[in-house]
């Protein structure tokens, strides 16, 4: 019996929660999956999982091993990963997600930039704005802009994401310059259609009281660069990130409504599981990113 190979597939089988999800994660065949657990709790004599017809959860007995499996497989990762690597480039897989447009404008060339200096990593990049679950679909890495109310995640903060209220000098001209936050409530609002309220706005005002204003939303997308867009062509007023918006307004495309309120601020993080061994290449690549955008982003300067 080859216990390393067989406390692996434990623990795929424990944070997936099935055979053939395990199975599918390691590309191997469900017999296989299925031998190595038997070899184990025989091995062990005791019963490591309660089943079910379509999902295995670990018995309290299992639970304690497989705190103690993650211990021991970081250990020999990190072992084998400082022996291998002491003296060697950064080389392996990295599948990483991020969102669309922060990942397109601003992660993307940060990663192109990180492959100049270690260009054997393999880079695997998914741009969705859908919260990825990191362990099930074998991430190793995570960018998100939340609050991150997740306790099972690992977070290190790399950039600050600031929003405002913007529309083209064409829309303001037609349709007057706002001067207060009801004023917002006759304007058409060009919304993110993920936000989890799309009826309202929430502001700082200058005295720092948040107050919130009901909108017409004219037009609602899951795409920044979309909102962007509807913005410069005189649609409405958007609500985006500086990171989306930072460059029509320096051009005259856009202008900033109400430059006096603000958004509460949001950060980008860098999240990863706490369950999972963080190798070399992800700390390596954490600290880059956290280097690139640390402080006041370059897109608000």
């Amino acid at each position: 019996m080859d216990k390393f190979t067989n406390m692996e597939t434990f623990v795929r089988v424990v944070e997936i929660g099935s055979i053939s999800g395990a199975a599918d994660r390691m590309n191997i065949a469900k017999s296989a999956v299925s031998r190595r657990l038997k070899e184990l709790e025989e091995h062990l004599n005791v019963q490591l999982f309660h089943r079910t017809t379509r999902t295995m959860h670990a018995t309290e007995t299992g639970t304690e091993y497989y705190k103690h499996c993650l211990r021991i497989l970081e250990d020999l990762r990190e072992a084998e990963e400082m022996t291998s690597q002491a003296h060697c480039v950064l080389k392996g897989p990295l599948k990483v997600a991020v969102p669309s447009t922060f990942g397109v404008l601003h992660i993307g060339p940060a990663i192109n930039d990180f492959l100049q200096e270690h260009p054997q990593i393999e880079f695997e990049l998914d741009f969705n704005d859908r919260q990825v679950d990191l362990i099930q679909e074998g991430y190793d890495l995570a960018i998100r802009i939340a609050d991150l109310p997740d306790s099972t995640l690992l977070a290190r903060k790399i950039a600050t994401v600031r929003h405002v209220l913007c529309a083209s000098p064409e829309y303001l001209q037609e349709h007057g310059f706002p001067e207060s936050l009801s004023d917002l409530s006759h304007h058409q609002a060009l919304v993110y259609s993920l936000s989890k309220d799309v009826s309202h706005w929430r502001l700082n005002t200058p005295e720092g009281k948040l107050q919130k204003v009901k909108i017409k939303p004219a037009l609602k997308g899951s795409s920044g660069e979309f909102l962007l867009s509807a913005a410069a062509k005189g649609m409405g007023i958007a609500h985006l990130p500086t990171f989306v918006v930072h460059q029509a307004i320096r051009e005259g495309r856009l202008e900033v409504v109400l430059p006096g309120y603000a958004f509460g601020e949001l950060n980008a993080y860098a999240i990863y599981p706490q369950t999972r061994h963080l190798s070399r290449r992800v700390r390596t690549l954490i600290d880059f990113l956290a280097a690139r955008f640390e402080g006041t982003p370059y897109w608000d300067k």
